[in-house]
């Protein structure tokens, strides 16, 4: 262990890292946001305006920006130079798992309880799509580092990777512009207020189509996220397994599945550099696998406390 931040909180729920400064976010059961610089093991800032613990934090690739979800059912972004909230987004109708900014558009995707996956537009605060489809708690919902995809992990035991191109090619111009916004607006408001599942049914799919819908897992699936570089998708889940997939333009397939995990995953990412894969599970373990032969490399285990904190790898 090279660094250990203490605070008065019964877990940490997320976690995120700086693109380049040595800083990082930790989202709080309390319902506090820290800013910590990990060289230095110091209390930069914190942000309290959640009700509520705060399970999703992420920072912006580039603006002094952050954003947050929480079990107060909102999504807040933040500018950690003014120090303070610049806006809340609402909509989702339960607890808000997980929360990223993409690459390059100024779009934000949120995964929530209510079964639902949302697309946001940060620099004009309107939802732009409502992904709908799976029939229980979305735990994670994440951008494609390059690709208009995005993947979503539920506890409904399936993967979903959504077409979300229409997004970018139906981008309103033109003098209707704000019109189109405004109607748009209010379909995804109605869209909010009912059931996920009438919403396919009424609604449909226009917006973003699920372009492959994968399933392995035996039991919820609580982590997902894409490689950087390579068609590859990582998931983690309560079957106490981790699974490899890859994706090709016209199908997606189960590679390989790790083992060896004593309780739920938690959260499975991969390495942005080396051919590895880290897990963290509810058996107090972290554990780093080889990519390619799919073999256990490293177990760090703490009997005293649990592992529960989830995020993207950053400065590794």
């Amino acid at each position: 262990m090279l660094t250990k931040f203490e605070t008065q909180s019964n877990r940490v729920k997320g976690l995120a890292f700086h693109p380049n400064r040595p800083w990082i976010l930790a989202s709080l059961h309390n319902g506090s946001i820290q800013l910590w610089d990990y060289r230095m093991g110091t209390l930069i800032d914190r942000f309290d305006e959640h009700e509520g613990p705060v399970r999703g934090v992420h920072f912006h690739p580039s603006q002094p920006l952050f954003v947050s979800g929480g079990d107060d059912y909102k999504i807040k972004v933040w500018n950690y130079k003014l120090r303070r909230c610049v806006f809340t987004l609402g909509g989702h109708l339960d607890y808000i798992r997980t929360v990223f900014f993409h690459h390059e558009s100024p779009w934000i995707v949120s995964a929530s309880d209510d079964q639902t996956v949302r697309v946001w537009n940060w620099q004009n605060r309107s939802c732009l799509s409502i992904l709908t489809g799976h029939n229980h708690y979305v735990m994670c919902a994440q951008f494609h580092p390059l690709d208009d995809l995005i993947v979503s992990a539920s506890l409904d035991q399936t993967i979903r990777v959504w077409d979300i191109s229409s997004l970018r090619q139906r981008s309103p111009a033109g003098g209707d512009a704000a019109g189109d916004m405004q109607i748009r607006g209010l379909i995804n408001q109605a869209r909010g207020n009912i059931p996920a599942a009438v919403n396919a049914d009424i609604f449909g799919t226009g917006d973003a189509v699920v372009k492959y819908l994968l399933e392995g897992h035996s039991r919820g699936v609580n982590w997902v996220s894409f490689h950087p570089t390579l068609p590859l998708i990582i998931s983690g889940a309560d079957d106490r397994q981790v699974k490899l997939w890859r994706i090709s333009e016209t199908s997606a397939w189960e590679v390989d599945t790790f083992r060896g995990h004593l309780n739920n995953v938690s959260c499975t990412l991969f390495h942005p550099r080396q051919d590895l894969v880290i897990s963290d599970g509810e058996d107090k373990t972290i554990r780093v696998w080889d990519q390619n032969r799919r073999t256990c490399l490293h177990t760090f285990r703490k009997e005293s406390d649990r592992y529960d904190a989830k995020g993207p790898i950053g400065r590794l």
